[in-house]
């Protein structure tokens, strides 16, 4: 992909701060069809954006200075996570009352910190994400609220880098990957198991979870993704794995 591919495709707002890597890696999904460039870079759009912002809403891209639920409700993962964060949070941290959080492909759920004191819980929370404009939005929040939070402009493809800022948290460290096997799988399949694997090096707990019903409509998927549980089963040990608001979480260590 040449560079004027690349600026075409980072002229849609939307796309603007999304890492090199990652619109790299959807167009590469389209190079060697025998179609047009202009009909490669309209696939790549329609890839990325299924991937990065079919669920975020514009008024995101802009930060406000907005109430933190105004704002998980504007993204529709975390808007249908809203009635569950606490239940959610109190199972992640059954035996847990103070460890750092490292959550890949965050989206926005760093605004989900106010479940985390809720809980009465001491969390370091580092936030990974692609999208740079959500990134810029989480450090906002953390910073006027004076939080233990810091988010991170980076692919999760840029696996190096993203080791190297688990490494400096400190111990116990837990992993969450909340609804992005998909989008690595459609970029690079297989790749999710790669990377838990890796992280279950540098981790002591890691949570995986994967939508079960479509965003939105809330119908049951006939695919259920048994190829990524059955990986965790058979190569690390659950200690939960239950179902809440349409999304199953798998809870695991080595």
């Amino acid at each position: 992909m040449n560079k004027s591919i690349l600026d075409e495709i980072r002229k849609k707002r939307e796309f603007s701060q999304l890492p090199e890597i990652d619109i790299k890696m959807a167009y590469e999904q389209f190079e060697k069809k025998q179609i047009t460039d202009d009909e490669k870079i309209k696939l790549t759009k329609e890839l990325l954006r299924k991937i990065f912002s079919a669920f975020v809403s514009k008024k995101l891209l802009s930060p406000k200075n907005k109430d933190p639920e105004w704002i998980l409700r504007k993204h529709i993962s975390t808007k249908e996570r809203m009635p569950f964060y606490k239940e959610i949070y109190k199972r992640i941290f059954r035996e847990i009352k103070k460890a750092s959080v490292i959550d890949l492909g965050a989206g926005i759920n760093g605004f989900s910190y106010k479940f985390f004191k809720e809980e009465e819980l001491e969390i370091d929370y580092t936030a990974i994400e692609s999208v740079g404009q959500l990134v810029e939005l989480m450090n906002f929040y953390f910073k006027k609220n004076k939080l233990n939070g810091k988010s991170f402009h980076l692919s999760l493809f840029e696996s190096e880098k993203v080791k190297k800022i688990i490494l400096k948290e400190k111990k116990p460290r837990i992993i969450f990957l909340f609804k992005v096997i998909d989008a690595l799988e459609s970029l690079k399949r297989d790749y999710s198991k790669e990377l838990i694997q890796n992280l279950s090096k540098i981790s002591d707990k890691i949570v995986v979870s994967f939508p079960t019903k479509s965003l939105g409509s809330r119908q049951k998927f006939k695919a259920n993704r048994n190829w990524i549980s059955e990986f965790i089963y058979e190569n690390f040990i659950v200690s939960d794995d239950f179902e809440l608001g349409g999304e199953r979480y798998l809870i695991f260590n080595r």
